[in-house]
């Protein structure tokens, strides 16, 4: 299965996909690096060899600093059809899949390429990184996720705050604010990512696919709407090989052995 793109590579080893937005120096994101990405996500969830995704950007210089300016004259008579729809349709492919993503973000994480990574579960960004959404600067708002997801991470009122000013925010306020998980030195996000992201390839893989499903769908519903959906959930992680080594292993004392096929 082929993966390597002109504008996205690919680099799957020991159960995890090192996936690149290879558009440096800013990795911004065009018509193009779009379709190639949620093609190629589509890809990664039927692969196999694949059960954590690590997502970063060419060079050090930007993670991604959001949508091709240069592209909107081009689509101007229908922005939302021709640009912004396959925008989300390539970042909710992101959050949507089965597999944990982890997003190592060196340098500017800015507009577009903050949506992007607001999609993965985890963030590691580095000590002179920086975050945020500056489209109201341009007259705009974040059309592809920004609006919904940021306030997940940093509470309403933060990202009232965040959207209204367009401030941006470097690694410790990003840390502090819950936008991002971890802030390592510069150049050691893509390694701590990928160290993170083998030891989640290690876990049970169905009980694994499922907390990504549950935490996604049932986090933002009442307490009385989740009831039955979480119930059903259990009953088909308790239904796994994995689930029953575990306890087995525990009873009696042993290291579990979880399934893991053989990589081809």
């Amino acid at each position: 299965m082929n993966y390597q793109n002109r504008r996205l590579l690919v680099e799957i080893q020991e159960y995890v996909a090192v996936v690149t937005l290879n558009n440096p120096p800013l990795n911004i994101l065009t018509l193009e690096l779009s379709a190639e990405m949620r093609d190629t996500l589509h890809k990664l969830e039927e692969d196999d060899r694949v059960r954590v995704i690590v997502l970063r950007g060419a060079g050090e210089k930007a993670f991604c600093v959001g949508a091709d300016i240069r592209e909107f004259p081009q689509v101007w008579d229908d922005v939302i059809g021709k640009k912004l729809m396959n925008e989300n349709l390539a970042i909710d492919a992101l959050e949507l899949l089965d597999k944990p993503v982890i997003a190592a973000l060196e340098g500017n994480t800015l507009g577009g390429g903050c949506e992007i990574a607001m999609a993965a579960d985890i963030r590691f960004i580095s000590e002179t990184g920086r975050i945020g959404l500056p489209e109201i600067n341009l007259g705009v708002f974040p059309g592809s996720g920004g609006l919904f997801r940021l306030a997940r991470y940093v509470g309403v009122s933060r990202a009232y705050e965040m959207l209204y000013t367009g401030r941006i925010l470097d690694a410790k306020q990003a840390l502090e604010a819950g936008l991002v998980n971890h802030v390592v030195p510069e150049g050691g996000t893509e390694r701590a990512a990928v160290e993170l992201a083998r030891e989640i390839a290690g876990k049970p893989f169905e009980a694994v696919k499922l907390i990504r499903r549950g935490v996604r769908e049932l986090w933002q519903k009442p307490t009385s709407d989740n009831f039955r959906p979480n119930l059903e959930l259990s009953r088909r992680v308790f239904q796994t090989e994995d689930c029953a080594e575990g306890v087995d292993a525990f009873l009696h004392k042993r290291t579990p052995r979880f399934n893991r096929k053989a990589e081809p």
